[in-house]
Parts: structure tokens; C-alpha cells; sequence
């Protein structure tokens, strides 16, 4: 009759399994511990047909009535202008222009941005709101699609008080004014 192999009292068929979860957990441990990171997958996007941007300009003093609107690429080289139409503007891009690309205009406080990240939308209003995105979304690696949204969310000034779209948060009888 064959008689385990025991060391120090354990049998070694349970030493060979306590091993493997030992090895197994410490594994799951290392893994565990490696930073996650996303890649977001972004091919590049082009306006593939000539399309119409046009939209209004305004900055802290109003509307803004006269000048040129820019349409530069990424490499800032000018691709387009049009003549600003009492706060309005309207220029076509020209067919397989590459995405990201921006509408500038200077006025006597400065120049504003706006950013053109996706192809599908094409009215684009050019404000002091959409020159800070636009400067933060270059702050943050620049005007890809991912900073943008990074930087029009920073941008958003929601109270803390008021989460009633993401679910109940806090004292039910100070915020929705008791049980009822």
C-alpha cells in the first residue's frame, strides 16, 4: 500500500495546491497593481466633400459685427477666410481637409477660437467660451477630440447641490424638501 509523502505533517498533494494558490494570488496581486490605462482609438476624421461651416461671433462686449473669420489647419497655414455679416459668418471647407481645424477671428480685445473636431456638425458659434476650451484642450496635448471634451467638461459650471440627473445624492428632507 503506498503511504502519502507528508512534510512537516502536510500531505504533499495539499503542499502542491497551497503552492499554486500562493503562486496564483500573487500573480493576481501583480496584475492588480500595474497602472490601467485606456487607448482611445481615433482614426483621423476629413470633411471627404466640400462643407459650409458657418455659425455667429460674439465676444464680452456682444456680437461682434465686422472682420474676417479664419479656417486655419493643424499646421496653422490659412485654408480659408469670410467676411464677418453683422455677426454672422458662413465659408465652405474645402473637400478632403483634414481634421482638427480652427476658426479664428481677431477683435480689438483679442482673438477668438473655436475648433472643428468632428465633420458631421457644422454650425460653430466663436466665443470667449469656446477660445478658453480651445486653449485648454492645446494646454492638454492639443485640439484631438478626447482634449476637447476633456476641456469643454472643465469648462461646465454645474453646483454641487444639484445632482438630480446623476441619481439621489445627500439629506432626501433638505433637498427635495422632505418624505412625502
Amino acid at each position: 500500500m503506498n503511504t502519502p509523502i507528508t512534510w512537516h505533517g502536510i500531505k504533499l498533494h495539499h503542499w502542491s495546491m497551497l503552492l499554486a494558490l500562493c503562486l496564483a494570488s500573487i500573480i493576481t496581486a501583480c496584475e492588480k497593481n500595474q497602472p490601467q490605462t485606456i487607448a482611445i482609438q481615433q482614426g483621423s476624421k476629413t470633411f471627404i466633400n466640400a462643407t459650409v461651416l458657418s455659425g455667429t461671433v460674439s465676444d464680452k462686449n456682444g456680437t461682434v459685427k465686422t472682420g474676417s473669420v479664419d479656417l486655419n489647419d493643424a499646421q496653422n497655414h490659412l485654408l480659408v477666410s469670410a467676411a464677418l455679416d453683422n455677426g454672422h459668418y458662413r465659408l465652405e471647407v474645402p473637400e478632403n481637409t483634414a481634421l482638427p481645424v480652427v476658426l479664428s477671428v481677431s477683435t480689438g480685445t483679442g482673438a477668438l477660437l473655436s475648433v472643428v473636431v468632428d465633420p458631421s456638425i457644422n454650425q460653430y458659434d466663436i466665443n470667449s467660451l469656446t477660445t478658453a476650451i480651445a486653449k485648454k484642450a492645446q494646454a492638454l496635448g492639443g485640439y484631438s477630440r478626447a482634449n476637447m471634451v476633456v476641456a469643454a467638461e472643465s469648462m461646465i459650471n454645474a453646483p454641487d447641490a444639484n445632482k438630480t440627473s446623476t441619481g439621489f445624492r445627500g439629506d432626501p428632507t433638505t433637498q427635495y424638501g422632505g418624505w412625502h
